[in-house]
């Protein structure tokens, strides 16, 4: 992106993590620069993030955050840009964490000219809406919820009222817009946005099984980009595992990858994991 080096843009997208969540989450505890965050036992939000821009943590701050997460029952879980110094990755392996994955960040500028909807490969999906979802209207933020949040969970699996909760305090939280893609009335996709500070994150968008391959996630996508464009960001990014679907409808809407984040985990028995 013009006039950020790849550093200063992992230090926007790392610090917009803790920040979209500060107010939202049930703890959002500022550790070494970065941030601890915990809602509920296996909710994708739980994690440490932001680390490594303002020096090492010390061994305090590193044992701080295990007990963050292991007296709430939760495995503790730390994301990583490639930025942090060695000695923070070298401090966590002392104390048991492992690679669990990685995770691609990929950023696209929104102030580039043309209509983001001409980049569509097979235009607009036939026979589907999308609709800005209404804080106001509890069953389609339910619906929205029950959607987006299958794509991390197995199919068929019941949400707890907990990510229940979680889902409906973002709907309502400010600088959020959530959308649904209906086909014949039926809501069949569902993906978010949070816009703040020049930068608008996109997350949560999946997609029913039946409905897939049709472009929706797409529609949803650019839907969203539209979002943060009229909104006056400058920057949208988007986290994705490599190589999956939201990688590549993300480069066909113009995202290129801007580094590739390590997420390890400190396994425990007794601790639920984060999805």
């Amino acid at each position: 992106m013009k006039g950020l080096d790849f550093a200063e843009i992992a230090r926007l997208v790392e610090r917009k993590q803790g920040t979209s969540l500060e107010g939202l989450a049930t703890d959002v505890v500022p550790v070494a620069g970065g941030w601890m965050v915990f809602d509920t036992p296996g909710s994708p939000v739980n994690k440490v993030c932001g680390l490594g821009f303002h020096g090492v943590p010390t061994d305090a701050e590193l044992d701080r955050m295990i007990t963050f997460f292991t007296e709430r029952g939760a495995e503790p879980k730390v994301e990583l840009c490639p930025f942090v110094p060695r000695a923070l990755m070298e401090g966590l392996g002392k104390r048991g964490f492992v690679l669990q994955e990685f995770e691609n960040v990929l950023i696209r500028d929104l102030q580039r000219t043309g209509e983001i909807r001409s980049l569509l490969p097979w235009g607009w999906p036939v026979g589907v809406s999308i609709e800005k979802v209404d804080p106001t209207n509890p069953t389609l933020v339910d619906d929205y919820i029950r959607v987006a949040f299958s794509g991390f969970f197995p199919e068929g699996m019941e949400l707890s009222e907990g990510l229940m909760d979680f889902g409906r305090r973002f709907a309502k939280a400010r600088g959020y817009d959530l959308y649904v893609a209906r086909v014949n009335g039926e809501v069949v996709g569902a993906a978010g946005c949070e816009s703040g500070n020049d930068v608008t994150l996109l997350f949560g968008a999946s997609v029913k099984p039946a409905f897939r391959r049709r472009g929706i996630q797409q529609a949803l996508m650019a839907t969203r980009l539209e979002r943060g464009r009229e909104l006056g960001s400058r920057l949208a990014m988007i986290n994705s595992g490599p190589g999956i679907s939201t990688e590549r409808n993300a480069t066909r809407l113009g995202f290129g990858v801007a580094y590739s984040r390590a997420v390890l985990v400190r396994p425990g028995e007794g601790l639920v994991k984060s999805s």
